[in-house]
């Protein structure tokens, strides 16, 4: 995922325990692309030295205000000129209160206050310091005169105690900052999508279902949520984090989630069907576990619905988007496909070229024809899809018809 090539960032690193988390945040902000350059607090520097984010971020670490390695000496100056944000991380009761009064006694101080760039702020301290008058008040400042608040997040504390104020995972800012610098193409939107395979049961402990990881799914709510949307996502039975902005809805059946797309809908711009469907499911499903014998046995099916065909044939549907996953002949299924259950959009790719895995490679077909993508992680092609999607939306728009 390159969602940060090309941009510039500046992390300032205070003292608290959560410095520990800035190492890796270092680490997943370089492989997002970005180029990182740490500004270390004398305090900071006692939890997480310098070495170490030198050898994460492959740029030279900043501590002096005074630090000779800048020739005119306006470290605090030079450092934010170019860059894209200053990102704080953590940032202690006691940095925030700095900002808070306008203070600049030491060079991430005076950075934030001399910089040109925006200023976000991930707070980390103890829940009777987040909770404290004095502390709500210079974070509401902060934030009245700009600053871009990443949490805090509530949980276990170093101290022992458990409740608001520990700073988010590094995951969690890698993805706030993604959001932070993607164009809210989809604001204003409401999407649903569906995500993952369902399971149908045969008994409690057997069942009928389609092999999907669920990935390019979540990646594509994770990217209608940083592209500014409501995201809901209707899952089937998978194993990954909900995306940052997405409300997920469980549905193990295809029943299960027809009924939760429709719950869903009302309001809705645009529908998305990523999930891997099963086609059928048994007519029957047993009470208790079948015993094992040697007796043939065989099972009648009956067919699910085809969630997507119902909706995109609503008299007030959406803008929906279908996915198909073809063994072979990928453009004559797909197309064939969007045709029939008159998609604007369809997302077609063959299963050996990424069904399970974190890479793919994908065409959208449309009104306009076939737009082939290059294989790239799903993530990637999850932005791709998105910014596709926006154009057509912005599209109908302009024509006059309603998104």
């Amino acid at each position: 995922m390159i969602d940060l090539q090309g941009k510039k960032l500046v992390l300032g690193v205070t003292g608290g325990v959560a410095a520990y988390k800035a190492a890796e945040l270092v680490r997943l902000l370089g492989k997002a692309g970005a180029e990182v350059h740490v500004v270390l607090t004398e305090a900071g520097a006692r939890f997480v030295g310098a070495p170490t984010f030198q050898a994460l971020s492959g740029n030279p670490v900043w501590t002096d205000l005074w630090d000779a390695r800048m020739d005119n000496g306006m470290a605090h100056i030079d450092l934010s000129r170019d860059a894209d944000a200053i990102l704080v991380a953590p940032a202690t009761a006691d940095f925030i209160a700095k900002l808070a009064q306008g203070r600049a006694d030491d060079l991430l101080s005076t950075l934030c206050l001399a910089r040109d760039c925006p200023l976000l702020l991930a707070p980390a301290m103890n829940r009777q310091m987040w909770e404290h008058p004095a502390t709500r008040r210079n974070a509401a400042t902060v934030a009245a005169d700009g600053a871009v608040l990443f949490g805090p997040a509530a949980g276990d504390q170093a101290c022992g105690e458990i409740g608001m104020g520990r700073m988010e995972e590094p995951e969690e800012l890698l993805e706030r900052t993604l959001a932070f610098f993607t164009p809210k193409q989809l604001v204003g939107r409401k999407v649903v999508l569906t995500a993952g395979p369902t399971f149908e049961a045969i008994d409690p402990v057997r069942g009928i279902t389609n092999s999907s990881s669920g990935k390019m799914g979540y990646a594509l709510a994770g990217a209608c949520a940083r592209a500014g949307a409501e995201v809901v996502l209707v899952s089937g039975p998978v194993a990954l984090p909900v995306p940052q902005g997405a409300r997920r809805v469980p549905a193990a059946s295809a029943l299960q989630m027809r009924e939760a797309v429709l719950a869903a809908l009302p309001g809705a711009d645009v529908f998305i069907g990523v999930a891997a469907v099963a086609d059928y499911r048994p007519a029957e499903s047993a009470e208790h576990k079948i015993k094992k014998s040697a007796a043939d046995r065989s099972l009648a099916l009956t067919p699910n619905p085809d969630i997507l065909a119902e909706v995109a044939a609503l008299p007030d549907a959406p803008f929906c988007v279908g996915f198909a996953a073809e063994s072979r002949d990928l453009d004559t299924y797909a197309e064939g496909k969007r045709r029939n259950k008159k998609l604007p959009l369809l997302v077609g790719n063959l299963v050996g070229d990424g069904l399970g895995g974190d890479d793919n490679t994908i065409i959208l077909y449309d009104d306009a024809g076939r737009h082939p993508l290059p294989r790239a992680p799903k993530a990637e092609l999850a932005q791709h899809i998105v910014t596709h999607l926006a154009a057509l939306l912005d599209a109908r728009a302009a024509s006059g018809k309603v998104v």
